[in-house]
């Protein structure tokens, strides 16, 4: 097994053809047995997986090289999934605008070479892989939530996550209803998740604007929340099935298909098991 095996892994598991802005190979390797796997792999992970005798060390997150520098790109994501939702391109564009520049240029700032160094001088294989498993959890995520019809409430839609999903179970934060009440209908719902990040209060404005009742993010800014809340009041719901039990849900298939290709994973950083 090599570093371009193991994302090229990632990438047929979320049906992508090429590697997107947020997902790299920080240092190359092949002959890999033992990976060390967390939600945020930096330089002291590194280390450990180099001091434990791992092969390769694989984040979830972004730490370094392309996927900070190009990290904005994967947030018009956001805008081919409202798009193909029904929401008018001029306005899904708009809704991205000032953070796809946001985050463009705070890219720019970063010490983007600190990690992938460190990784190059002890020469652990090392990489990133954020959006392909955001896109694993996003597809299990909204094929749960699309086994309950519209009829159906808030809070019979949270109880089917957990029921769904160990991740939410096993996990430390709650499912929570940020905008609306548990008592409301589901109406037409979407889970807005594998682009990046959350897409905060114009993105969630653009789909309840445009014929959702309910918007379901993985995390939400406090501010985005209260924004929301005041705009519509109980009318629309909003939300928050929690970051790190959300992240996991896309990383443990992954996690299980290493497994089944024979390699050894051990999972760190904050990974919730089902």
């Amino acid at each position: 097994m090599d570093t371009e095996r193991l994302m090229e892994i990632a990438l047929e598991m979320a049906g992508l053809d090429e590697i997107p802005g947020d997902s790299v190979i920080y240092h190359s390797g092949d002959g890999i047995k033992r990976a060390l796997i967390g939600i945020d792999i930096k330089a002291p992970e590194v280390k450990l997986a180099h001091d434990l005798g791992y092969d390769v060390a694989i984040s979830h997150h972004p730490i370094g090289g392309s996927a900070i520098i190009r990290y904005h790109e994967v947030l018009l994501r956001h805008v081919d999934q409202m798009i193909s939702s029904g929401v008018p391109a001029e306005i899904a564009l708009s809704a991205l605008a000032d953070t796809v520049e946001s985050r463009r240029i705070l890219g720019s700032m970063a010490n983007y070479d600190h990690a992938p160094s460190i990784a190059r001088l002890l020469d652990l294989p090392y990489m990133n892989i954020h959006t392909p498993l955001d896109e694993i959890g996003r597809r299990r995520m909204a094929d749960a939530v699309g086994e309950l019809g519209p009829e159906r409430s808030v809070a019979d839609l949270i109880d089917h996550l957990y029921t769904s999903f160990g991740e939410f179970c096993n996990a430390m934060t709650e499912i929570e209803v940020r905008v609306g009440r548990e008592d409301n209908e589901i109406g037409r719902a979407i889970v807005s998740h594998g682009a990046g990040t959350n897409g905060g209060y114009p993105v969630a404005k653009a789909y309840f604007d445009h014929g959702f009742d309910t918007v379901i993010y993985i995390h939400c800014r406090p501010e985005d929340s209260k924004r929301l809340r005041e705009e519509y009041g109980d009318r629309k719901n909003l939300i928050v099935t929690g970051h790190i039990a959300s992240d996991s849900i896309g990383i443990n298939p992954y996690i299980d298909r290493l497994h089944q290709e024979g390699l050894e994973v051990t999972p760190i950083s904050g990974i919730v098991l089902a």
